[in-house]
C-alpha cells in the first residue's frame, strides 16, 4: 500500500509540472547541510549525538497567486543519529505550501514522504513521513538562502525493534538557484 500511494504521489507532481507554462512555474536546484537526530521513546541507553550531514536536489515552484506558491521537491538527505547504527539516507519528496511575505522573503509549510536509500537490512523502515517548514530569503533575482526544520511524525525503526521508537528532527540550512 505504501508503495502505491507513493508512486501515485510522484506520479502526480510530474504531471502537474508539465501541464504548467513556463510563466507560472520555476525550476531549480538546492544544497545545504544537516544537523539530524533521532528521538528514541523509550530514551536511549547510549549516547545519543547528532549526525552532521548534507542534502541537495532540484525543485519546481507553481504559482497560484501573486503570493501564494506550491513548492515540490526531489532531495537525497543524510540523516539519523551520529552511531553508525543510527545513520539513514533518504530521498525525500518535500511538498510545501510557500506564501510571499514581500519581494524577498517567504516562508512555507507542508508534508514530507521518505524513501530510504541505505542498506536493505538495518533498522530504519522504507518509508516515512514527516513535516516540514522554513524560511527563504532571495539574495539576488535567482538565488537564495534557506533554513527549515523537519520532524518525524511517524516511528523511523522497524517493527523488529518493538516497543523502541524513534522519531527524526532536522534542521537544514542551505543555498539554492532558480534555472
Amino acid at each position: 500500500m505504501k508503495k502505491v500511494l507513493l508512486t501515485s504521489t510522484l506520479l502526480m507532481f510530474i504531471s502537474l509540472s508539465f501541464s504548467q507554462s513556463n510563466e507560472s512555474t520555476k525550476y531549480g536546484i538546492r544544497a545545504g547541510v544537516n544537523v539530524s537526530n533521532l528521538d528514541f521513546d523509550p530514551g536511549p541507553t547510549e549516547k545519543n549525538l547528532h549526525r552532521n550531514g548534507f542534502y541537495f536536489g532540484g525543485f519546481a515552484e507553481f504559482y497560484l497567486s501573486e503570493k501564494l506558491w506550491v513548492n515540490t521537491e526531489l532531495l537525497w538527505s543524510a540523516e539519523g543519529g551520529k552511531d553508525e547504527n543510527w545513520r539513514a539516507n533518504y530521498l525525500s519528496l518535500p511538498i510545501q505550501l510557500k506564501f510571499h511575505l514581500g519581494d524577498r522573503l517567504s516562508v512555507g509549510a507542508g508534508p514530507q514522504i521518505g524513501v530510504k536509500t541505505w542498506k536493505s537490512s538495518d533498522a530504519f523502515d522504507t518509508f516515512n513521513f514527516s513535516g516540514v517548514a522554513g524560511v527563504q530569503y532571495q539574495i539576488f533575482q535567482d538565488y537564495f538562502i534557506e533554513i527549515r526544520g523537519i520532524y518525524g511524525f511517524t516511528n523511523m525503526l522497524d517493527d523488529v525493534l518493538a516497543p523502541l521508537e524513534a522519531k527524526q528532527f532536522v534542521i537544514q540550512a542551505g543555498i539554492g538557484i532558480k534555472i
